[in-house]
């Protein structure tokens, strides 16, 4: 086995159960490991740590498959942990009204870089890491096998893999696959995903609970959905009682799906707006205009993939938000989101302040938002919680 040895005082991290180790932790490497290879890490004075997949082209160096001396990483070693995170889907599994979720969730559930979102009896696959990469057949081969799936197929065409030094591959696997978009259900609504030309795995699959929540207490009036891509929250509003909605989206064709959306809701067509362009001119145009909505929701894409990024971000957050806060009627609530994992909780609400502050509303935060269930964050792997979400009123 080859072993890396990390520099003095740099075992902390591995010693608290943290599945990352950065390439700036690395003192030496024994040999030229493979991308995915299985290296073993040791502390400056040769104390053994961990075992975890290297990857040479990342700043995330090792992504770690074990803290047990004694468990080898084989042909064997892959399935428990599949399995595991199946089972403990169970409870969604067995809702009728919730036919979509993700069954598997990488470092949370102890397989980085491996993750599977279930649409009805298709499972959308993404292996994001070369770790992950390497066990391929092995990962595929539990999964064309658990449950009750028909059809397996590949989305992993996301930025991540190119930081891995990884080509994107994408994809039919195995079995029955879709002609067109699936139908899922969703606490009493349906929608139509399309798993190989939609978004990340074809819908956001980690809002639902917020969708949910958004349509429990968005009353009257009127919606303003930025970044709404096939209408999830838009469907949800105006099924909870929203009288019309205004759907910003770069997408013409994610525009099309929204308005397919509401038909298969049994909503009227003649209630949603659609506008296709870029956010940030939109709605500086919408506020020149004089436009006010009653319920905003702020879903925009990851503005910081990477930790080096959040400056950027963040002053991407605030634009956002500021624009956000200037049309949003006296009374109004915002439902604001950041997935950026670069972008914690605390400094997300100082963005959103910031914003408030300078379109000057008085506000308050009424709901603090996240991810579901079925998106867990391990205790020692505080980056799991990438999305944060905030629920503001805007004082009348």
């Amino acid at each position: 086995m080859i072993q890396i040895r990390l520099k003095p005082k740099r075992e902390k991290p591995l010693l608290q159960r943290h599945p990352w180790v950065f390439s700036g932790a690395v003192d030496s490497v024994e040999g030229v490991p493979e991308p995915g290879e299985t290296v073993d890490v040791c502390s400056s004075a040769g104390e053994w740590l961990a075992r975890g997949a290297y990857s040479p082209h990342s700043q995330i160096r090792i992504r770690i498959w074990t803290w047990e001396e004694s468990e080898a990483i084989d042909e064997s070693f892959i399935a428990p942990r599949i399995q595991r995170a199946l089972l403990s889907r169970e409870r969604l599994a067995g809702v009728p009204e919730v036919t979509a979720y993700r069954e598997v969730f990488a470092e949370s559930d102890g397989v980085p870089g491996l993750v599977v979102d279930r649409y009805g009896d298709l499972r959308v696959v993404q292996l994001l890491t070369a770790g992950a990469e390497r066990w391929r057949r092995q990962i595929l081969d539990v999964l064309a096998k658990a449950g009750e799936c028909r059809g397996l197929y590949e989305r992993s065409d996301s930025d991540a893999r190119a930081l891995e030094g990884l080509a994107e591959s994408v994809g039919p696997l195995w079995g029955e696959l879709p002609q067109g978009p699936v139908e899922i259900k969703e606490n009493g609504l349906r929608f139509l995903v399309d798993p190989v030309a939609g978004q990340k795995t074809g819908f956001y699959l980690d809002q639902r609970e917020n969708r949910t929540r958004v349509r429990a207490i968005a009353r009257g009036g009127e919606l303003l959905d930025c970044f709404s891509y096939t209408g999830g929250f838009t469907v949800a509003a105006l099924r909870g009682g929203v009288e019309r909605a205004l759907a910003l989206e770069s997408s013409v064709a994610a525009l099309e799906m929204a308005r397919a959306n509401l038909a298969l809701n049994g909503l009227a067509d003649d209630r949603l707006e659609g506008i296709a362009g870029d956010a940030f001119v939109e709605l500086r145009r919408l506020r020149d205009r004089g436009r006010q909505f009653d319920v905003i929701v702020v879903d925009p894409p990851r503005f910081a993939p990477t930790s080096s990024q959040v400056q950027r971000a963040a002053r991407g957050y605030k634009d956002i938000n500021l624009l956000a806060f200037k049309l949003l009627r006296p009374g109004g609530l915002l439902f604001t989101f950041s997935c950026s994992g670069g972008v914690g909780p605390d400094l997300f609400q100082k963005i959103v302040a910031d914003a408030a502050l300078d379109a000057g509303v008085k506000a308050n935060i009424i709901e603090w938002l996240g991810q579901p269930a079925d998106h867990p964050v391990a205790l020692s792997f505080p980056e799991g919680r990438y999305l944060k979400g905030l629920v503001i009123r805007v004082e009348g």
